[in-house]
Parts: structure tokens; C-alpha cells; sequence
């Protein structure tokens, strides 16, 4: 399966894709120190977590001029990569808190070096005045800007914890106006902050994908010597994420991130010499692999839970051999029946509408289908009409609901459905299952509870998955053979 995404075949929207696409060059970020200092250190406080580099361990050091640290990179880039591009990124501190004439003076002056194609400029959503705004706003229009934002967290009770010093009010209406004003913004958020729970950190991105934010970092929570966050986990110890909790909890997250939502990072390493723990950070590249296997492992990507046809799919993809034969009990228009006759040695597809029928026939004309036989018919009827093939059938589909962009009105119903279910033991064979679609109108909601009642009363094994802890969103049923 190739990732629209990544170069590399990555299962997420990589960094080096989203800059390859934008400049057709390689792209580096060169990490530099402006010398900023940032509002949330009041009386020696600041992030709990924050070393006293700002968050810019890495970046340059302050004492050297902007050119100085941005040609030290650049010198050991051009080595490898001669003929590249740069994306200057004010990383230490905040780097939006001072006038805004020495925001210009800075960020005007990294505009001249050579090959500088952009600015990336890490911030936070409380010290953007209105007068820099207006800055960006004309930095915007002269270069490929990014405002990296830290949230950290969704949560109010964690931003107060780790002192934050905002909440998530003023975090939303930060990237609303940066939005409105079609600037490029990147967000921070730690896994494994104090208290939080796995369903706490997929809330964060489930937030995030909302506000329509262009990128993403996700870092691991580090203990650092020197920080308030130190004194807290000796004092009250908690729980730090192992390696294999933080590579569950990413890749949870990134099957709910939005597809167009690039990320930045999915691990982060703190100074070695500083970090108290988890150790295991430190070994960045196992972290990013262990990653990439996990979801190779699950077959999934980024994006995966926005609908759950994907689960569908997924599911039915293992299942189904070249010699099956199956049957979609409600073909729609077609596009479920087709990937079920790439897969299957017959397909046999049911709907009562001949407008999703014919919608149906002119798809496989147009796509050479023919292993399909179309059956305008109630699909409760369907162990009557494949009477030859009872215990042969792998696999029956039912995508519930009415027919895409047809009449709303006509639409599955729940007694109909359940006889169609009933059917369906009929013509499977001992390894077959049956996946059922729910949708959440009304009579939707009929169906998928007499469907679940009538699994429950007669012991028959199922599962149901959901992609979302919203109660009105779509959810799959699978259903397995085991002699009704």
C-alpha cells in the first residue's frame, strides 16, 4: 500500500514530504537562539517542565550572532546536501515577546542569508499582541512563515498543573486569529503529562483536529534536572509512560489525526546529561521504528478513524481469499462491491433500489468487473435467491442506511435487516462472518439495537468497534459463524 503522504512510505504526512511538495528541494530547519526570554517566568517560575534553556536545547547558542549559529549548521549540511534549502526556526524561549521592532530586526535579518526559503517561530498563544500580529500577517505575505504554538495539553486542569500560565480559551483563540489570517500554525503537545489519562491525550488531538491546524510535534514527557517538574516527581512520584505505552498512545493518535495535518515530531530526546527520566527516550530512532512497525502491525495510518468504512475494509481485506465467494446485502452505488471483486472469486450484491443497481453495473462497466451478479432484491431474501450456495458464502456486507445521494427516505430497516441477518447463517460456511454498518438516524438506531438484542438472546459471538466516543457517529459490528 503506497502513503500519499511520505516519500519514504511512511504511514503519517511526513515533514520531508510537505516541504519537498511545497519547495521540489530537500529542506532543513536550522535551530537557532534569538535570545528571546518568555512571560511565563515570573519570580524564577515558568512550565514546570521547562529547562532553563527555554525549550531550546538544542538550538544555537545565544552569545553568537544569528549568522554565526545559522552558518555553524549550515556548513555541516552543505557537506551532504549542497544544493539545499532552509527554514529558520526560532526555537528557544518565546520568540514573539518583545517589540516589534526587534522581532523585525531578527527575523528581517535571517530573511538575507542565503537559501533562507522560510521562518518557523516558536510561541506561545498568550504573547501575540495585536501590533504583531500585524507583523506576521505582512511576514506572511514575503515568506513561508509557521507560528509553532505550545499547548501542551487540552486540558485546564493539567495547563494549571504544569503552569501553563493560559488555558485553553485563549490557546483556541490564538490559532483562530492566526487561522483567519491564513498563517501556517504547528502545535505542541506532550504524552504522559502528570494525571493524564490515554483517553486524556487522545482528546487533545481529537481538539486539535477541529481548530484545523496545519502541523503537529508530539513529545514525550521528560524529567529534567533543574526544572519544577524534578522536585514534583520525587516529591509525588507518578506514573511515566513506558516506551511501549508512549508507542501505543502516538499511534492511537495518529489514526486520529486528520490526513492533511503534517507532523512536525513524534518523539523528542532532552540533553542527555539533563534528562533524569525515562531513559529510553534517548534512543530516538528505536522510538520512530517502533512506531512505524506498530502500525504497519495494526495496518493502519494516519487518519484511519475518521470513518469507519476504513475498519471495514481493513477487516475484509485479511479475511477474504481469491477463492471466496461473498456477498454485499446493500450495494449502493457500487464502491464496496468493487473492492469486494478485487478480492473475492464471486460476488453476489443485493439492493432493493434499481438506481444504486444501475449505479452499480455502469461502475463495473467502466471497470471491467465481471465476477459480479447484481440481485434487485430485498436482501432478507437472500438465502431463498442463493439457495445453491448455502455454506459456501466467506463473507455478507451490510452498509446500512439509505442509498449516498439518493432519497434520504428509503433507507434499511430494522426488521428487514434482522431477516437478512437470520439469511445470512444460512449461506455461510464455517469460516464466515458478517459485517454490519450502523448508522446513528432513527432508524438506524432500531436497527443496530434489535441486531445487538437478537446477538445477545441467541449467544452468537461479535464485536463492535468504534472509532470515536461520539454516540452518534457510524460503528461496525463483525459477526462470527458459530452455528445459529
Amino acid at each position: 500500500m503506497e502513503f500519499k503522504y511520505s516519500l519514504d512510505n511512511k504511514r503519517y504526512h511526513t515533514l520531508n514530504y510537505d516541504l519537498v511538495k511545497r519547495f521540489n528541494t530537500r529542506v532543513f530547519k536550522v535551530s537557532l537562539n534569538g535570545g528571546f526570554s518568555c512571560p511565563n517566568f515570573k519570580n524564577g517560575s515558568g512550565c514546570i517542565f521547562c529547562s532553563a534553556k527555554g525549550s531550546g536545547d538544542f538550538a544555537g547558542n545565544k552569545e553568537d550572532d544569528l549568522l554565526t549559529q545559522f552558518n555553524s549548521v549550515k556548513s555541516k549540511l552543505n557537506n551532504k546536501w549542497p544544493d539545499t534549502k532552509y527554514i529558520a526556526y526560532f526555537q528557544a524561549n518565546t520568540n514573539t515577546y518583545a517589540p516589534v521592532s526587534v522581532l523585525k530586526k531578527k527575523f528581517e535579518e535571517v530573511l538575507t542569508f542565503p537559501n533562507v526559503v522560510g521562518i518557523n517561530i516558536g510561541t506561545r498563544p498568550d504573547a501575540i499582541t495585536d501590533e504583531c500580529l500585524e507583523y506576521l500577517k505582512d511576514l506572511n505575505k514575503r515568506t513561508f512563515l509557521t507560528i509553532e504554538l505550545g499547548l501542551q495539553s487540552m486540558h485546564d486542569n493539567t495547563l494549571n498543573l504544569i503552569n501553563r500560565g493560559h488555558n485553553l480559551n485563549c490557546f483556541d483563540k490564538c490559532v483562530k486569529l492566526l487561522k483567519e489570517n491564513n498563517i501556517n500554525v504547528v502545535v505542541h503537545i506532550i504524552n504522559g503529562l502528570p494525571g493524564e489519562t490515554f483517553s486524556m491525550m487522545i482528546d487533545t488531538v481529537r481538539h486539535l483536529n477541529k481548530l484545523k491546524i496545519d502541523g503537529i510535534k508530539i513529545h514525550m514527557l521528560h524529567v529534567l534536572k533543574n526544572t519544577k517538574l524534578e522536585e514534583y516527581y520525587k516529591t509525588k512520584p507518578f506514573h511515566l509512560l513506558t516506551k511501549e505505552e508512549y508507542v501505543n498512545v502516538v499511534c492511537n493518535q495518529i489514526e486520529e489525526l486528520n490526513e492533511d495535518i503534517v507532523i512536525h515530531r513524534l518523539t523528542g530526546d532532552g540533553a542527555k546529561d539533563d534528562l533524569i527520566a525515562p531513559d529510553w527516550t534517548l534512543k530516538k530512532v528505536c522510538v520512530l521504528n517502533d512506531i512505524d512497525k506498530e502500525l504497519k502491525k495494526r495496518e493502519t495510518y494516519q487518519g484511519f478513524n475518521k470513518s469507519i468504512l476504513n475498519r471495514v475494509n481493513l477487516i475484509y481485506k485479511k479475511f477474504i481469499k481469491p477463492r471466496d465467494i461473498v456477498v454485499d446485502a446493500t450495494c449502493g452505488n457500487g464502491n464496496d462491491t468493487l473492492s469486494l471483486s478485487r478480492l473475492a472469486k464471486k460476488v453476489f450484491a443485493f439492493d432493493i433500489q434499481k438506481e444504486a443497481i444501475e449505479n452499480t453495473r455502469k461502475l463495473f462497466i467502466s471497470n471491467n468487473v465481471n465476477n459480479v451478479t447484481l440481485i434487485n432484491s430485498s436482501h432478507e431474501f437472500m438465502d431463498k435467491l442463493l439457495n445453491d450456495y448455502k455454506n459456501k458464502i466467506s463473507l455478507v456486507l451490510f452498509n446500512l442506511g439509505y442509498l449516498p445521494n439518493g432519497n434520504k427516505d428509503i433507507t434499511t430497516k430494522a426488521n428487514t435487516t434482522l431477516n437478512a441477518i437470520k439469511s445470512s447463517f444460512k449461506l455461510l460456511n464455517k469460516k464466515g462472518i458478517i459485517l454490519v454498518v450502523c448508522y446513528p438516524h432513527e432508524e438506524g438506531k432500531k436497527e443496530s439495537k434489535e441486531i445487538i438484542n437478537y446477538l445477545g438472546t441467541n449467544k452468537i459471538n461479535y464485536k463492535i468497534y468504534k472509532n470515536t466516543d461520539n454516540i452518534n457517529a457510524p460503528f461496525l459490528i463483525e459477526i462470527k459463524n458459530n452455528s445459529v
